[in-house]
Order: structure tokens, then sequence, then C-alpha cells
């Protein structure tokens, strides 16, 4: 896709509605004409990625110190949103890179800097996260993946992760670790790896129900030996790491993206409901109050969860810190209702959202990994309550 001058970002255009205008204009264009193919093949969503970073996206939430758009949760939610409304699976993948450039970006090193913030800055470099494992679950905090000293300047890392999003296309990946601490206690670390690096181990692509374009793939890592530089933080930072970075970009970048299926469920069955007309007396299916009640409480619904999750986002960029139990309620929430919207607005469209092709039956199936990626909505749903009471957010979930 051809990026106009016009729609590309740089340092004197980097307001809010500049970059929501810039997603708008790639979604509807080279997201919208490339979904359907990306569904049916289960292929990365390339074209939608490559044309995010030469608008100057790559760089949504890296702070303008590394030449980045120094946004927050607010516009990755609201770009996540605009993105899912036209491709779930471009809006997860281009999720996934903006929280792995978080992450990075959070504490980093002038060798950070110059190897990985500059180049996500400049549009040459995408990374994600490598953090679930199928010994933890939805306890993705907890990683069983071995971290070791080689020498001084290098380290070891030895494990498998699974559901790796963008898996086997992106420059770099943001791993989660367990290590030992000089007295022999078990600490978790994050680290950065370059793609290609010698150990690392494919499985075969994704072939799932949904979210078809994502490659969410398994990394198996025997015996990779990284630079000791790419560590993130200091040893033992993991924790701080999932709950003040990780946590927050992620669940807004889900939230925003099944916002986005969401609204564009709840737009494609307003617009059946007015074009569709009875030819045996010319009534349409929106002159039904059934309908009109319907329609309106589906609105409701998905109105009420956007609020929640803007004013989380919006509350976390202020710095408040409250905003943590808005953040991880709106995730919860969301994936409640985008999954009812989809589920009415197919049966209020009848035998119409059943043919093959139709829109709807892509946003079905996307939808329903909204409850299951971790955090799961009823683990999100306890830690919401444990705050509420004062308590630790880990008790017996």
């Amino acid at each position: 896709m051809a990026i106009e001058a016009a729609q590309v970002l740089s340092s004197d255009r980097t307001s809010l509605s500049d970059v929501l205008a810039v997603a708008k204009r790639i979604a509807e264009g080279v997201v919208r004409e490339n979904a359907t193919q990306i569904d049916k093949d289960c292929s990365w969503p390339e074209a939608g990625l490559r044309a995010l970073q030469a608008a100057g996206l790559g760089g949504l939430v890296v702070d303008r110190k590394f030449g980045g758009l120094g946004h927050g949760l607010m516009a990755l939610a609201k770009v996540c949103e605009i993105l899912g409304r036209e491709c779930a699976s471009t809006a997860i993948c281009f999720g996934m890179h903006c929280v792995g450039s978080s992450v990075i970006a959070a504490r980093a090193t002038d060798h950070h800097t110059q190897a990985f913030l500059r180049p996500i800055c400049e549009g040459k470099h995408l990374t994600t996260l490598a953090l679930s494992e199928a010994g933890t679950g939805s306890h993705f905090y907890f990683p069983q993946t071995r971290l070791t000293h080689v020498d001084e300047a290098t380290l070891r890392i030895d494990g498998q992760k699974h559901f790796v999003t963008n898996g086997a296309h992106v420059d770099s990946y943001v791993v989660s670790v367990m290590n030992h601490d000089p007295e022999g206690l078990v600490q978790f670390s994050c680290t950065v790896l370059p793609d290609g690096t010698e150990g690392m181990t494919w499985h075969d692509p994704w072939q799932g129900f949904g979210m078809r374009g994502n490659d969410s793939r398994t990394l198996d890592l025997n015996g990779v030996h990284l630079d000791a530089r790419n560590l993130l933080g200091s040893e033992g930072d993991q924790i701080w790491y999932m709950f003040n970075v990780v946590a927050p970009y992620f669940l807004a970048a889900m939230s925003g993206t099944y916002l986005g299926v969401a609204s564009d469920a709840l737009e494609i069955v307003r617009a059946h409901l007015i074009a569709r007309e009875f030819k045996h007396d010319g009534r349409r299916l929106a002159d039904s109050s059934v309908l009109q009640q319907r329609l309106g409480t589906l609105w409701a619904k998905t109105e009420a969860v956007r609020q929640l999750l803007y004013n989380g986002a919006r509350m976390f960029d202020a710095g408040d810190e409250n905003a943590v139990i808005h953040i991880l309620s709106s995730k919860a929430e969301v994936a409640d209702v985008a999954t009812h919207v989809v589920n009415e607005a197919m049966t209020m469209m009848g035998g119409t959202a059943y043919r093959d092709g139709d829109r709807m039956q892509r946003h079905l199936r996307d939808v329903r990994a909204a409850h299951v990626m971790a955090p799961t909505t009823d683990l999100l749903r306890i830690w919401t309550g444990r705050k509420l009471l004062g308590l630790a957010l880990f008790g017996d979930e």
C-alpha cells in the first residue's frame, strides 16, 4: 500500500486525532481489503502491519525521547478498536507489537534504545510477546523457561513458549524467564530475544478456529545464547513488568480489538434491519419493536464497556493509581459484551448471517477467543474483586 505524505505521522503530527485519522485510513483501506483472505488462508497480516509502520505508527506507545509518538493506553485502545472493526487478527498483531515496545521502553538502556527502540520508531522493527507456556496456563507471570549465565556477557535460555502472536514473523521477542538469585531463590526476569538467534525453533503455523491471521505459534528455545545487555531491567523485575506494563497495555489492546469487533457487528445488524424488507407487506425489520428493543440494548451494553475502557485508559495515562481496577475489569466486560453482541447479531440477521463468507461469521469465530486469552475473564474478575476488598492480587484463584 502506498502511503501519501499527508497520511504519515511526523514530529509535528503526533496528536491523538492525527493518529486515529491515519489508523482509520489504513484500516478502511489495506486492512479491509485483506481481511477475508487472511481469515481464509490463516495468513499473517503483513500488508496491514507494514502500512502501519510506514505511516509512523510503529512507535505509537514509545516515549518521544526514543523517537516514538509518546502515546499511552487511550491511543492504543482506540487504534486497536479501529483496526478490530475490519480485521481482529491485524488489530491483535499490532497490539502485541505495541505491548512489546512498551516493555522494552519501560526501563530502557542505551543498548535497548539503539538496538530496538530506534528501529521500532523508524518503522524498521516489529516486536511481540513470548510469555505463555503450556505448564502455567493463564498464570503467564510464572514462567518456567530457564535463564542461566554463561559468562558476564552471555545469557542462556532453555524452554518452550506457546501462543506467540506474530510467531516467526517479527524482529524480536520479549521473553519471560525463571532464574535463581545468588542465594538460590527463584526469581522471574524479562529479556529481548532477536529473531533468528541460534537455538530458536518454530512449530507449525497457526491454524486456529478464529483469529486466524495472528500466527500464534509454539517456540522451542534450546540452548539459546543471548547478549546479557538484552536483559530488561534487573534480574527479578519480571513481576514488576507484568503488572505495571504488560498487563495494562495488553488488556487495553485486547479490549480495544474486541470492542472493534462488537462495534462492527452492531453496525452490520443495524444496516441489515434497515435494508431488509418483506415483499408481502412492505414492512422492514427495522419496524419491529422487538428488534428495536434488542438493538438498543446491544448498543447500550457496547457503549457502557467502551466508556469503562476509555475511562480506565484515561486514568492510567494520567498516572492515577486507581486505574488498575478499571483496566482489569474492562477486558473481562468487553469480552462478555462482545461475545453477546455478535451472538445476538447473528440471531437477529437470521439465515443471512449464515451464508458462505459472511463477515459476521469471522467476527463470531474471532470473538470467541476474548474470554480465554490470558488473563482469562474469570481470573480478571477475581483480581477485580480482590482489589475492591483490599486483598493482594494473588490468592486462591
